[in-house]
């Protein structure tokens, strides 16, 4: 494997543990902020910076955004994300030792199967993980990354209250975040041969702002209603599974040519993205948490 794929994997642990950290810093802040109001989202996410621990979260988060475009740049979509998604499972053990969340026999087995998954995943490394595949068909992406927005519209208009309205919002949240991170990628294919000022002024760095900063509102949201753990784990699974999704249509990253290795990358896939699923306890019925 490349030098370069294996920096870009190792950025994506670092990516992993940066948004699990963040990710709790921001809800501790978010419950102890003004609810989001629709009506005024740039008010009220402005409001949520008056934590201290939802800043401290964001801080943290941002940096790790910078770990996952050095990570896309240099390794294929959809290991970048795998990676990520199989560091959900740092996800139990930091919330339950360092943050004083309750976290279920359920959820430390999906850290079992997603410690399995990426393990199969690492020997199928070497059938696709030779470069970066950032070459890409426009209509391909604008195709992609339009459907990937209007399915976050839509989940986010869901009808439902509490802490079902939380997980909404967060696999809301993870969406317009991976619609982000498939326009990342895209415009990684720019790097060395553009200036950072022309990087800077194209549309798509407009809208990777954009849906970052959309993500960063609703997801704001699904913590302030929803349980920690829960929707930060769906969250994590719906935009990591549909940033590996990316990776095949949208860059056309080859599968392995053996039958084989072919199988035993989409059972590693598969495995990952279920641990990461299986994370979420049953939710509450309402009336119990009313």
């Amino acid at each position: 494997m490349p030098l370069s794929v294996q920096i870009g994997l190792l950025l994506s642990v670092a990516t992993a543990l940066a948004s699990i950290v963040g990710f709790l810093y921001k809800h501790r802040g978010a419950v102890e902020s003004p609810d989001v109001d629709w009506s005024r989202p740039v008010r009220s996410s402005l409001v949520l910076f008056r934590a201290r621990a939802y800043t401290l979260g964001v801080l943290i988060a941002t940096a790790g955004w910078g770990f996952h475009v050095g990570a896309l740049a240099l390794a294929p979509i959809s290991l970048v994300q795998a990676t990520i998604a199989g560091g959900l499972v740092l996800l139990t053990v930091v919330a339950d030792r360092f943050f004083g969340h309750h976290v279920s026999r359920r959820e430390w087995i999906g850290v079992a199967l997603a410690a399995l998954g990426l393990a199969f995943l690492a020997s199928t490394l070497d059938g696709g993980a030779g470069e970066a595949h950032s070459d890409y068909e426009s209509a391909t992406l604008a195709i992609f990354v339009g459907a990937t927005i209007l399915a976050a519209i839509a989940v986010a208009l869901g009808h439902s209250k509490g802490s079902r309205a939380g997980v909404l919002f967060g696999t809301s949240a993870g969406l317009l975040w991976a619609a982000s991170d498939t326009t990342i990628k895209a415009l990684s294919d720019s790097l060395g041969e553009d200036s950072v000022a022309a990087i800077l002024i194209n549309p798509m760095a407009l809208l990777i702002l954009l849906l970052s900063l959309a993500g960063l509102t609703v997801s704001a949201r699904s913590l302030q209603i929803g349980p920690a753990v829960p929707v930060i784990a769906v969250t994590s699974v719906a935009a990591n599974a549909t940033t590996i999704a990316a990776g095949p249509i949208v860059f056309s990253e080859p599968l392995p040519d053996d039958t084989l290795a072919l199988a035993v990358r989409i059972l590693a896939f598969v495995l990952v993205i279920g641990a990461a699923a299986l994370t979420p306890p049953p939710l509450e019925l309402e009336e119990e948490l009313a």
